[in-house]
């Protein structure tokens, strides 16, 4: 039952139900695609169009692997920033030890994607999620699934389910006014005897994510970073020294994508038993225009790094109106472009009739979005937009980009389609 499904996620059909594709094209695999021999800058595909660019992406999936292994820990990127199968399989494929989820959902996509390490940085307690995670270990040969733990009601409500077999889990340990996770010391130490001394579970370490606080300031993210950091080795060691986890090694990981070289040093602690370190960045496989690029712009000056990540997501669109002077209405909006934590920044454009992109001028923005459209400024005169010049829009946070879409285009420098990748959300 799973290698069909999994070739099937992995080289799905496309067509043209789906945004981006063109209009009078049949329906075709995936692999195909790069034959059709479609540009985007010669306007063989409608727009809007999300866009990967193969270079900068197959840079990024390099340049954190060969950060993870020069920190000699493991790296399970984050998969609900993308949910593609396809992504999944080029982490796997550099040297990722698995992929971190969620949910159970994209648990399952994983799983049928091929992934046989998997980290939930999540709580897991539902009757019908905790069945469902037994059912994917119980019928998928190698499959290890992992979750979080951070309460004692938590642990009752898995063990009132009874099953026959235990569930991997990490003590979370959490900040105050933060998210989910045990706010001290104490408190996660006896959650931890108490899980020890379960039937229901099994402790595998200890987990917990920094990324809520991030500034992009040196001082203030390496002083957060370090206080979190200082707890969860303390906690670990702790829990060591009493003999309370349950594995041959010890998980010890941390997420985010803002500080990954402050905290990657501090996932291997010096224990009794075998670490393995688990760093859970996600949004590195694509990095952005907006806040990663700022966050991570600190992390190449402090690894004194000349090419760091760099921006692979775009989405394309036309000027389709341009109602008064300095105001372009662009064919993209809030259900094609992320804009939870700041707008779209405009990074390139082609002239109606061009078909060689060039960067915007700096002084362009987007002002607001509405569904469909996205409202872009731009000075008068020289340059000014008309309709049907094409504008490429950065992205600020990709995660909320990936989920307006149900394919993407993976194109070269020249706007050659050579690929295409799905989303499962």
């Amino acid at each position: 039952m799973q290698e069909p499904l999994h070739q099937d996620l992995l080289d799905p059909w496309l067509g043209p139900w789906l945004k981006g594709f063109p209009h009078g094209a049949a329906p075709l695999r995936r692999s195909q695609v790069a034959a059709q021999g479609w540009n985007v800058w010669r306007g063989d595909l409608p727009l809007p169009l999300a866009v990967i660019k193969q270079p900068q992406l197959a840079h990024n999936l390099r340049w954190m692997q060969d950060f993870v292994d020069g920190q000699g820990i493991a790296f399970a990127p984050h998969g609900k920033t993308t949910m593609s199968p396809q992504l999944f399989d080029a982490q796997l494929r550099q040297g990722a030890w698995g992929i971190t989820v969620a949910t159970i959902a994209q648990l399952r996509v994983a799983v049928q994607s091929g992934v046989r390490n998997a980290l939930i940085a999540n709580q897991v307690l539902q009757a019908q999620d905790l069945v469902e995670v037994a059912r994917l270990l119980a019928e998928t040969p190698g499959l290890r699934v992992v979750f979080l733990l951070d309460s004692l009601d938590q642990l009752r409500m898995i063990e009132a389910l009874g099953m026959t077999a235990a569930f991997e889990v990490l003590v979370e340990v959490g900040v105050p006014g933060g998210r989910t996770g045990v706010r001290s010391h104490d408190d996660a130490v006896a959650l931890a005897r108490a899980a020890h001394h379960s039937q229901a579970v099994r402790l595998a370490g200890v987990e917990c994510y920094e990324g809520l606080g991030v500034k992009g300031e040196d001082d203030a993210d390496r002083a957060s970073s370090q206080a979190l950091m200082s707890r969860v080795q303390a906690l670990a060691a702790q829990l060591d020294t009493e003999g309370l986890f349950d594995t041959d090694e010890v998980i010890v990981s941390a997420g985010g994508s803002g500080i990954f070289d402050l905290v990657a040093p501090a996932l291997k602690p010096a224990l009794s038993r075998p670490v393995v370190g688990v760093l859970r960045s996600g949004c590195y496989v694509t990095h952005d225009d907006g806040n990663y690029r700022r966050l991570v712009s600190a992390v190449n000056r402090r690894l004194g790094c000349d090419r760091g990540l760099e921006a692979a997501l775009e989405v394309w669109t036309v000027v389709q109106s341009v109602p008064e002077p300095g105001l372009a209405l662009l064919t993209g909006g809030r259900r094609d472009l992320s804009y939870d934590i700041e707008m779209p920044v405009p990074v390139r454009w082609c002239p109606a009739g061009s078909g060689q992109p060039q960067p915007t001028p700096t002084a362009w923005k987007i002002s607001g979005m509405n569904d469909q459209h996205a409202h872009l400024r731009f000075a008068e005169g020289a340059g000014a937009l008309k309709v049907g010049d094409r504008v490429a829009l950065g992205i600020s946070h990709p995660c909320t980009t990936f989920d307006k879409w149900r394919w993407m285009a993976v194109i070269d420098d020249d706007g050659q389609v050579v690929d295409a990748l799905i989303t499962c959300f």
